[in-house]
């Protein structure tokens, strides 16, 4: 079985892995970030985005030994070791944008990628920049709130126009 190494949340990282070992479960099982979520099995639900190299990506259609070397970040690396929540994550709770918290994982890491590429994005942008993405609780309006909201924008003023 080969041998993975790679840094996660800024931290080395390695161990021995089957070759159709996915991301998640390396990071879930090997290495206990519990934090990504898996929720469909297919790629459809989003709960397991992380990133790789800086972009994201659903880690259940990644293979482990397909990020040997890269740098990966998970929620977990989130909040300030402290404990102080990410600005994105602080919007989510202040803006009620999670509620049974399963997708808030994938939901958090895609809206930093998506405000990382595009600091001030519109109401349809946030949207259709989270279609891979499926929360079954919130109805996503307080979700793209909280996420107009992380950029420094009035969500509702932003969602008016």
């Amino acid at each position: 079985m080969p041998q993975v190494t790679m840094t996660v949340n800024g931290k080395p990282a390695s161990g021995t892995v089957e070759g159709r070992t996915l991301l998640v479960e390396f990071l879930r099982e090997t290495l206990t970030l519990t934090g990504t979520h898996v929720g469909c099995d297919t790629s459809q639900c989003g709960a397991c985005v992380v990133h790789v190299d800086g972009k994201a990506v659903k880690s259940c259609t990644m293979f482990a030994v397909e990020a040997a070397g890269a740098e990966v970040a998970t929620i977990e690396s989130m909040a300030d070791p402290d404990g102080t929540l990410h600005p994105i994550q602080q919007a989510f709770q202040d803006h009620h944008g999670l509620q049974c918290g399963f997708c808030t994982p994938g939901m958090v890491m895609s809206a930093a990628a998506l405000l990382k590429d595009n600091p001030k994005p519109s109401e349809a942008e946030v949207r259709d920049y989270l279609e891979g993405n499926i929360c079954r609780c919130t109805g996503y309006h307080g979700i793209v709130k909280a996420i107009l909201a992380a950029s420094g924008q009035d969500a509702d003023q932003v969602a008016a126009q």
